[in-house]
This record gives C-alpha cells, structure tokens and sequence, in this order.
C-alpha cells in the first residue's frame, strides 16, 4: 500500500509515518500543508492519504479542503482524517468528493496501534473506519433531524440502525454481533434487512456495506 501524510505535527507525522514502515506499507511522501498534499497527490498516485483536518495557515479546516480537492484529482483515493476534534458536519462533504474509503479518527486512537493500522488497511481497500465518537455525533444529529423532517433512514428499526452505526465504525458481524450481545446469524439477518429497506444494488455485500454507510452518513452528516 502506498501512502501519504499530510500532518503539520513534527512528532505525530514521524510516529505515524515509523508505524506503518514498520507494519510493511510504503509511506512515499509527507507534508505539513495542504498544498503540498496536492503536489503529492498529483506526482505520486497514492492508495492512500493520512490528512489532518487543521492545517496552517489558520488551522481551521484547510485539510479536508485539501482532502476533497485530492480526490477530485485522484477519484477513488482513499482519505483517512486525523483530529482532536469530533466535526461530523465534514464527512457529508468529503462523501460527496468522490469514490473510494472514507475514515475519520480521533488523533487519541492512533496510539492503538492494531485499531489504527486495521483503519488504514479498510480505507485503503474502500471501506470506512470511524471513530465511536464520531458515530455518536452522527447519531445525535439524526435524532435531531427526525424531529424536524424526515431521513430515509426512517424505514429501519432501533435495532437496524444501532447494527449500522456499528457497520460505519468499519466492525465486522461478529464484532457486531458481541457488541449487541446477538448471534452472527441475527446480525447478518439485521444486514440483509438493511440493505432492502434502503434499497440497495444486489451487488457484493462488502460494496453493499460501504453504500449503506454512505447512506447512513450522508442523511445524518
């Protein structure tokens, strides 16, 4: 897998960059800006980019600007967002860019190196990976929606949408399935439901889950 980072902390951008050395990807280039995320981008073609949603010059959201830009000019580049904050109100636009994996963690969990490297590894192959707390937030402006016009998210059931607010955190079903104290065969009946209520194309499950997810955050973002 060859990746960039785009990271304006000396340190964490060095960590990051020793970790996934170390775990056997090829960290082709970093940068602490976003522009030169672009000039990266542009000469190298990555799998995947690493970004930082505050940048300079005012740290404000200049890396998911330059995220979305990146795959405008890659389609179907993989982006995982770095953060100290939760700001869901970004994934609907990053969605919106383009195909390909969309992950948003908080800058805390790198330090767990097995769910950091495992995010990497689902992006990178067009999955999703987001923070729980990410999935609340989410949740939260969902509920909020629901008292002032309607999703089409509607049509699921309290269980539906709890197994898929797991599925966008980029869990498996048996990972689900401990979660909600279920049997696997209960989570992929919970799926196959969800994946008819929001009409989805009959394609392979793995495409089927990041277009539920998509849908999922794209009515709650």
């Amino acid at each position: 897998m060859r990746i960039v980072i785009c990271e304006d902390h000396a340190l964490l951008r060095e960590g990051i960059t020793a970790l996934l050395r170390e775990a056997g990807h090829e960290v082709i280039a970093h940068t602490d800006h976003g522009d030169g995320l672009l000039a990266l981008v542009t000469e190298h073609h990555p799998d995947l980019a690493v970004v930082d949603i505050r940048l300079p010059p005012t740290f404000r959201d200049e890396g998911i600007r330059a995220a979305i830009t990146a795959r405008a000019l890659q389609p179907g580049l993989g982006v995982l967002i770095l953060s100290q904050y939760v700001e869901p109100v970004y994934m609907s636009e990053l969605l919106d860019s383009g195909g390909g994996g969309v992950g948003y963690l908080l800058k805390e969990r790198v330090g767990d190196i097995r769910e950091f490297l495992d995010a990497v590894e689902r992006v990178a192959a067009g999955g999703t990976a987001l923070d729980r707390e990410v999935v609340s937030e989410l949740l939260q402006a969902r509920q909020s929606q629901q008292r002032t016009g309607g999703s089409e998210l509607d049509a699921l059931s309290a269980r539906e949408r709890e197994v898929l607010a797991l599925m966008a955190e980029g869990r498996s079903n048996a990972a689900i399935g401990r979660a909600l104290v279920v049997s696997q065969g209960a989570v992929e009946k919970h799926i196959s439901n969800i994946f008819a209520k929001l009409t989805l194309p009959a394609t392979d499950d793995d495409h089927r889950r990041v277009l539920a997810v998509v849908a999922y955050l794209r009515a709650t973002g």
